[in-house]
């Protein structure tokens, strides 16, 4: 039976991936809608290649840009219904004709569309971790109340559900994500507190975007996606634990209470993750080359140095403290992100902004989506206080 997509963060790497895995099986999927940011040109493309029934930017001037550039282009415009904004990219999410979303927007933007899905019992593939480190709680029990399952696409948490099929709960003892180590994995500590922008945005191993690519420079990345894997798999703070692992080969692992434990490993190349989460419960021939294991030469684990990337220890603090705790930390996190992106303030600052106020913070019950926005609205307001009196400093 041919899937119907509501694709959200197209114009993203992930989006523009999907797109790729899509395109290699036309009999197997349709895209009934897509929702990009403010690349405008590039969504312009992707709704001529696959002539979705609605359209989603940004704000309304990307959107009548978007509508002159395929007018311009010979696209008929009435194939495709135009909208915008929030409202606009839960309509995409939610469209009637659509069975699974594929939830790709970055940051706290993609929290409503990716909810409201959800409400409307449609299957998620998750790519957007913020929205579980916000509203996991939330998340959960109404996935479970519709009947639908997220299915994870960042490659950590894809592997561990990999690793998880066909076992039960109380078999599994942790699980160990992964992470490459970033830039500053053999960075003396010191030297954080004189690094460019230029050299946090240069990752060893994947190419993403530039705010996921400074949270992996601060290991806040790996904080939010253990935040993330708690949620997605019942497990405590106690039972997720982080490996340094700079060769990226083995995306994430799962230790059963026997001893053993089972690794999940692949090229990297995140359009496996994408493909198992879209073909998912079955598993299908994928274009890419296999992993030649043969030509490995060694695989590292080191223990992470929480001193040196305090993100990762702040996310772990914000996940024991619960409730609205990690709506704050992924709100500041990401004011600083853009701050240091903005060469506002400096790399070191990121973690000592974020923690200043989580200091400042009470956690509440995150039972509705009012005390997860309020929360998120606060801890933005405090991380811009905190960021403008640096810039005056």
């Amino acid at each position: 039976m041919r899937k119907t997509l509501a694709l959200l963060g197209s114009t993203g790497s992930i989006g523009t991936n999907t797109l790729r895995v899509t395109s290699s099986f036309p009999d197997a999927f349709r895209i009934v809608g897509l929702a990009g940011g403010k690349n405008v040109a590039l969504l312009a493309d992707q709704v001529q290649q696959v002539q979705p029934e609605i359209a989603s930017t940004a704000n309304e001037p990307a959107s009548l840009e978007l509508q002159d550039l395929l007018h311009k282009r010979g696209y008929p415009l009435s194939k495709t219904r135009f909208v915008c904004g929030d409202e606009g990219h839960t309509e995409v999410a939610c469209h009637p004709e659509v069975t699974l979303t594929f939830s790709a927007i970055t940051g706290a933007a993609g929290l409503l569309p990716t909810y409201r899905a959800l409400e409307a019992g449609k299957q998620l593939a998750l790519a957007n971790k913020e929205t579980l480190v916000m509203a996991g709680q939330l998340m959960m029990q109404k996935a479970k109340e519709k009947g639908v399952e997220i299915l994870p696409v960042d490659s950590e948490h894809n592997a561990i559900h990999q690793c998880l099929r066909g076992a039960r709960r109380s078999e599994v003892r942790r699980l160990i994500l992964t992470a490459s180590g970033g830039p500053f994995r053999e960075t003396p500590k010191e030297r954080l507190l004189t690094v460019t922008r230029a050299e946090a945005l240069n990752h060893p191993t994947w190419r993403m975007g530039k705010k996921i690519t400074i949270d992996s420079a601060t290991l806040m990345n790996k904080g939010l996606e253990v935040i993330e894997a708690s949620w997605l798999f019942g497990v405590s703070a106690d039972e997720v634990d982080v490996a340094i692992h700079p060769q990226s080969i083995v995306h994430s692992m799962v230790e059963f209470v026997d001893g053993s434990v089972l690794a999940q490993l692949g090229v990297t190349d995140m359009r496996i993750a994408i493909q198992y989460a879209l073909t998912y419960p079955e598993r299908w021939n994928c274009p890419l080359p296999s992993l030649d294991i043969h030509r490995l030469s060694k695989l590292e684990f080191h223990e992470p140095d929480l001193e040196k990337f305090r993100c990762l220890h702040l996310a772990y603090r914000a996940l024991r403290a619960g409730g609205t705790a990690p709506a704050v930390l992924n709100a500041a996190n990401e004011v600083v992100v853009e701050a240091f992106l903005n060469d506002e303030v400096p790399f070191h600052s990121i973690p000592s902004i974020i923690e200043t106020v989580l200091d400042a913070h009470t956690p509440k019950h995150a039972f509705s989506l009012e005390a997860i926005l309020g929360a998120d609205a606060w801890g933005r307001e405090e991380a811009r206080k905190l960021t403008h009196r640096l810039c005056q400093a």
